[in-house]
């Protein structure tokens, strides 16, 4: 999609587009460390003027392109993160169930 910045905010754990200087929505993630280091998108959010222009698509991409630059696996929890991937085998590969589940735990636990 043309004319949407995708944003990494490590610190904030957020995953932010960014269309004409605001941001549109973004992919709330956290970093699993163990048993594996791993990207881990809990919740996407596109705000109601930007929905359905692709926005929530654009970040689901960005973070499987950013989890590969970094050889790291995504273990999604985020609905519309794992509906995404299904929908995108070429893109995102499919995650360990192990690391799913060891991310649940983490988020149960409170990361």
């Amino acid at each position: 999609m043309s004319g949407v910045e995708i944003r990494d905010d490590r610190a904030a754990g957020r995953l932010e587009a960014v269309v004409d200087g605001e941001v549109a929505g973004h992919i709330e993630y956290f970093v699993l460390e163990a048993p594996a280091r791993a990207l881990v998108p809990v919740h996407t959010i596109v705000e109601p003027a930007h929905e359905g222009k692709g926005i929530a698509g654009a970040l689901a991409r960005e973070l499987y392109a950013l989890a590969g630059r970094e050889g790291v696996p995504v273990a999604p929890l985020c609905p519309y993160v794992v509906a995404w991937a299904e929908r995108h085998p070429d893109e995102a590969p499919a995650a360990d169930p192990a690391l799913v589940a060891a991310a649940k735990e983490s988020l149960r636990a409170g990361r």
